[in-house]
């Protein structure tokens, strides 16, 4: 019988997982109208274009490209990035705490984040629990690689000397989740009624 490698390493998304960010904290107040709201992020501002600025791409260009397509939107275009610290809420304490827990175990942490470049130091100063990654943190806007592309994987397992199959990759976005698993990552998918701390001890990690 062939012995499971040892799990050495635990590696966390961000967004979703120990951060709650979400656009809708700040426009909600802003348009005070769901519906106008929504056509805004759906149709305007969406995730796929800033998901772009976490692949590397610059706010301000991020931000002129979409004017330059929507005018008549300027000023709500101009509003998203001016007020990104308000869309980032808080921790997510119960996962935050698993991570402190985790910190005082044998496993090795690590970050990996599609995250701007830009934006990405506000969250590092203002959330302590940052630290406990001692800087072992990817981030994609630096990178200018953006998850799901595998590449991104490889730069953090390359950085740090890791092997797939000895580390859980945690994320809350079920793409990621599947391409860690074709690379050889044991996975823990972060749902709103999940719970990390079982989800991680039943995977045989001992915290």
């Amino acid at each position: 019988m062939i012995k499971e490698p040892a799990i050495k390493n635990v590696i966390f998304d961000f967004g979703g997982v120990v951060m709650d960010w979400n656009p809708r904290y700040f426009f909600r107040d802003y348009f005070s109208d769901d519906e106008k709201m929504e056509y805004f992020l759906n149709n305007i501002a969406t995730d796929e274009w800033n998901a772009e600025q976490d692949r590397g791409r610059s706010l301000a260009e991020g931000t002129e490209i979409l004017v330059a397509e929507f005018p008549e939107w300027e000023r709500e275009i101009r509003a998203y990035y001016d007020n990104w610290t308000t869309m980032l809420r808080s921790d997510l304490p119960k996962n935050v705490e698993v991570l402190r827990m985790l910190q005082n175990s044998r496993y090795e942490l690590f970050g990996l984040t599609n995250w701007s470049a830009e934006t990405f130091p506000y969250a590092l100063e203002n959330y302590d629990f940052f630290k406990i990654f001692n800087g072992k943190i990817v981030v994609s806007g630096a990178e200018k690689l953006i998850k799901p592309d595998p590449k991104i994987w490889a730069v953090l397992m390359k950085r740090y000397d890791l092997k797939a199959e000895e580390s859980v990759f945690i994320d809350d976005n079920a793409k990621n989740i599947e391409v860690a698993k074709t690379l050889g990552f044991t996975t823990v998918h972060v749902t709103e009624n999940g719970n990390l701390k079982s989800d991680l001890r039943n995977l045989g990690l001992e915290f």
